[in-house]
């Protein structure tokens, strides 16, 4: 039976509202410079587990294979089974969003139906994500990138897995905070010029599953902020491909300053 996404969002909004002066703490209590909060048992069980076991197999989506990343993904939903589609727009339900503004203490946050750079992702054995910065702007660069919004539907998920969310608020050379991949997770972050943040390398066979979305906003989360492409590093024990990675964003951060929207669109995006 077909679940829709304002069904989602109702239980997401209860489970939220219950917790909501945790979050609040919890956010502004958060590292100063790359500032999230995190909540666990998100919906019940069994609805999670129709999530995860209605994810394409990696062979139905879009390989990203490179010394940045390697990872499957898809945004083309209505290719796939409609609970995926559900999960992700039940968290641009307006009473999601407006829950979100409430622990965050930002408002006019607006969700991305086109899902630029977000959907579903599967990272299987091997696969990772290095230190990055998401691009700035929407796919249009009408507006700012301000918060990830990642759900983590990978049953039995362990640390030792891998395939966790990294935070970098000293840089791509410094420590890391480790949010582990949690199952039923759900992590929201800011994003700035200054959120580095990775995916360590997946250990298990059993394949790390997100539904992933942004918020945008019409001011940048710093007044700091500049337009700039997703920019990839190397690790701190990647020294040779931290300069090939940091050449490759000088080039590409120069054409689209004669090409604003690139050479090339995007094909992350939902075609509807």
């Amino acid at each position: 039976m077909d679940i829709s996404a304002e069904e989602l969002a109702s239980l997401i909004y209860d489970k939220i509202e219950k917790n909501l002066t945790n979050l609040k703490a919890q956010f502004e209590q958060s590292n100063d410079v790359i500032k999230y909060f995190y909540l666990d048992d998100l919906l019940p069980i069994e609805i999670v587990q129709r999530i995860r076991k209605a994810f394409p197999d990696e062979s139905d989506m879009m390989q990203k294979k490179s010394l940045r990343e390697f990872k499957y993904i898809a945004a083309q939903m209505d290719r796939y089974d409609p609970i995926l589609e559900s999960a992700i727009y039940a968290f641009q339900d307006k009473r999601i969003i407006q829950l979100v503004e409430e622990i965050v203490g930002k408002t006019n946050l607006v969700a991305d139906e086109y899902l630029y750079a977000g959907g579903i992702s599967y990272m299987g054995e091997g696969n990772f994500l290095n230190p990055h910065l998401d691009n700035s702007h929407d796919r249009n660069r009408n507006l700012w990138r301000a918060f990830n919004l990642l759900y983590y539907v990978s049953p039995d998920w362990k640390l030792k897995d891998g395939g966790n969310l990294e935070l970098w608020p000293e840089g791509p050379k410094a420590k890391q905070i480790t949010i582990e991949s949690k199952f039923n997770r759900l992590v929201v972050m800011i994003t700035h010029n200054e959120s580095w943040h990775s995916v360590s390398k997946v250990n298990s066979s059993a394949g790390r599953c997100c539904v992933s979305n942004y918020y945008f906003c019409k001011n940048p989360m710093k007044d700091s902020d500049k337009f700039h492409v997703t920019s990839f590093r190397g690790r701190p024990e990647q020294p040779i491909r931290d300069a090939l990675l940091n050449f490759d964003i000088t080039l590409r951060q120069g054409i689209r300053k004669i090409f604003k929207k690139g050479v090339v669109k995007n094909p992350h995006v939902y075609k509807k």
